[in-house]
């Protein structure tokens, strides 16, 4: 294999598979594309089996974190940190939310000395990145959108009806509808909709199914490396003299491999690999740096720091008549979705010839709605079920931007999504919940989440050995404003869950018993800010939005340059300044396009996508 290239591009995610693919439409420059993961499984394109990606070591970096002065409610207080590991990254692996950010986010990077950065700068590599789909569902700002980009942008076949209501709901609270990835971000009302995925035709449009998939991944200038875990950098250099040559990997069957670059190395590993990959090479806090036995090439002390992550607070209604129960998901999942032990038809296939009467029209009607979803994209299965969301203003500070999202999910999921990969000790969250999240229940739940925390975190290296994880601090709530509006944000959740439209109301919020008795708080009654403030401290998890960790202006420039290494560039979430108000997966793969325009600058390459 050819071992020399113009560009090495390290991770295959949702910004390195797009600047991937955007560099490599100028036959004359050579890309390697190097993935520790492989390519996505076949369940990765349904977009509702998105949980069953967590915790499998071929998909999910499986990472944990220290969530700080919250995490109460988590066994060992840990709480799991999934990050994509294949060909897409996280995107995919993620819950699909699209959602661009508020125009004054970008316009505040610039303010923050991310020159090229505002608003006006990026909005072209969100058209150019997404086709929108047509839809009668939902308010769509075509002016600012696109029409003909490789991510499949679209509202979810069919709609739910509960989320339909979450909308109307929340406009009965004094949030109207509109394009939350157009003009209604700057409403100063906020802005309520049914849920943007990156799908296409109800499957996953992760950045690999995007960009990377068939024509790219075909082109003879750029060489995809799977399997392949970075050890280092290749440095060359002393002191201000350093300068990236290569990367160092160890491939599939565990040897050490090299690849080296004649131009640039582009690190787009996340916001948790970038900044690891730069303290194994021994750029970063020079402290940490010997303390975990690594040599200090460059004392760069803003790497692994300014963590900052989203933060949500779930709030689980009863709502009979009104909720996806978790067997209808089951049935549209297939057949094998509905086997033991979970489910009612034999864990053995061969099995199924002695079926009752019963059991045989059910595995029927599964095989009937998974074909259907295959042919025609429409199903209970093409989203992942977060299909309502809002956005507004506290009015607590951060007026350049919305500082809360409320998100909506017409299913309270399972004991094995909330017990086991969010990691939610459930005798403490709920009086009984083998009832509350049975397969036939009734529920609903609501996502209280601040978009603009103030608190950070940070990510510290441990060991030499690039198999150890960094140690991922994210000390949630340590500044007192956060918490005082995620205590807003949940106040205007049950606001919303109270005006609910039509014959059939929500119940009342499922207050956990041992914070009720805490709080001798009567169901039905108004909760006191202690109350919920102590249900944050408990219960409020990751939204998977980590960013910032080798943020412009502490350790690359607004070009993504490195400070203080030569050919040596960042793109991905981890260079933002400040987190965007809402998920970030567009963001991050904005990021790439924009750094394939700004490469593209510096070296004169001919990317087809701006017509050169």
């Amino acid at each position: 294999m050819q071992n020399a290239f113009d560009f090495v591009i390290v991770g295959g995610g949702s910004a390195g598979a797009a600047l991937a693919a955007r560099l490599s439409e100028d036959p004359a420059v050579s890309i390697a594309l190097v993935e520790a993961g492989d390519r996505p499984p076949e369940r990765e394109q349904m977009p509702v089996a998105c949980a069953s990606l967590q915790l499998d070591p071929e998909t999910d970096w499986m990472f944990t974190g220290d969530p700080g002065k919250g995490g109460l409610g988590f066994k060992n207080r840990r709480m799991p940190v999934p990050r994509g590991k294949m060909l897409g990254g996280s995107s995919g692996i993620n819950y699909m939310v699209f959602v661009r950010g508020h125009p004054g986010d970008f316009d505040n990077w610039e303010r923050l000395g991310a020159d090229g950065w505002s608003y006006d700068d990026v909005l072209p590599c969100f058209k150019r990145m997404e086709e929108v789909s047509e839809t009668n569902e939902a308010v769509i700002s075509r002016e600012v959108r696109g029409d003909a980009g490789p991510v499949g942008v679209g509202i979810r076949s069919p709609v739910i009806p509960a989320s339909r209501d979450f909308v109307k709901a929340a406009g009965a609270a004094g949030i109207p509808e509109g394009d939350y990835n157009g003009s209604g971000r700057q409403n100063p009302g906020g802005v309520a909709s049914l849920v943007q995925t990156n799908t296409r035709r109800g499957k996953r449009s992760s950045t690999f199914h995007a960009y990377l998939e068939d024509q790219a991944e075909r082109r003879p200038n750029l060489t995809i490396i799977t399997q392949a875990l970075v050890q280092r950098l290749i440095l060359e250099g002393e002191g201000d003299g350093l300068t990236a040559t290569g990367v160092e990997y160890r491939d599939g069957g565990g040897t050490i491999q090299s690849v080296h670059a004649n131009r640039e190395v582009i690190l787009s590993a996340g916001a948790v690999g970038s900044p690891h990959i730069l303290m194994l090479s021994g750029i970063g806090p020079r402290r940490e740096l010997e303390a975990a036995g690594i040599a200090c090439r460059l004392d760069l002390p803003d790497v692994g720091k300014h963590l900052k992550d989203h933060l949500l607070a779930p709030m689980h209604f009863p709502a009979s008549g009104i909720a996806l129960t978790g067997m209808e998901v089951g049935v549209s999942m297939g057949p094998d979705a509905l086997r033991a032990p979970a489910g009612p038809l034999p864990a053995d296939p061969a099995d199924d010839v002695h079926l009752t009467g019963e059991l045989a029209e059910l595995k029927a009607e599964a095989e009937r709605r998974l074909i259907e979803w295959h042919e025609t994209g429409s199903s209970l299965v093409s989203s992942s079920l977060y299909d309502g969301v809002c956005f507004f203003s506290t009015g607590l500070g951060d007026d350049f931007t919305h500082d809360a999202q409320i998100g909506f999910i017409p299913h309270a999921y399972n004991e094995d999504v909330i017990g086991t990969r969010i990691n939610i000790d459930l005798d403490m969250l709920m009086a009984d919940a083998s009832t509350t999240l049975a397969p036939d229940s009734e529920h609903v739940l609501f996502l209280a989440s601040n978009c603009v925390p103030h608190s950070e975190g940070e990510l510290v290296v441990t060991s030499a050995d690039p198999s150890v994880p960094p140690d991922i601090k994210f000390n949630y709530l340590s500044d007192p404003h956060d918490l005082k509006v995620i205590v807003a944000i949940m106040r205007r959740v049950l606001e919303i869950a109270a005006a609910w439209p039509g014959e059939k109301k929500l119940g009342n919020w499922l207050v956990p018993p041992m914070l009720a008795e805490m709080h001798g708080y009567v169901e039905g009654q108004e909760p006191s800010d202690a109350l919920l403030e102590n249900f944050a401290l408990h219960f409020a998890q990751t939204i998977y939005h980590l960013s910032c960790t080798c943020r412009i202006g502490s350790v690359v420039d607004p070009n993504l340059r490195v400070f203080g290494v030569k050919n040596l560039r960042v793109a991905d979430a981890s260079i933002m300044p400040e987190i965007p108000s809402g998920n970030i997966n567009a963001p991050s793969i904005m990021i790439g396009e924009r750094a394939a325009d700004l490469i593209a600058v510096d070296h004169g390459i001919k990317l087809a996508c701006q017509g050169n």
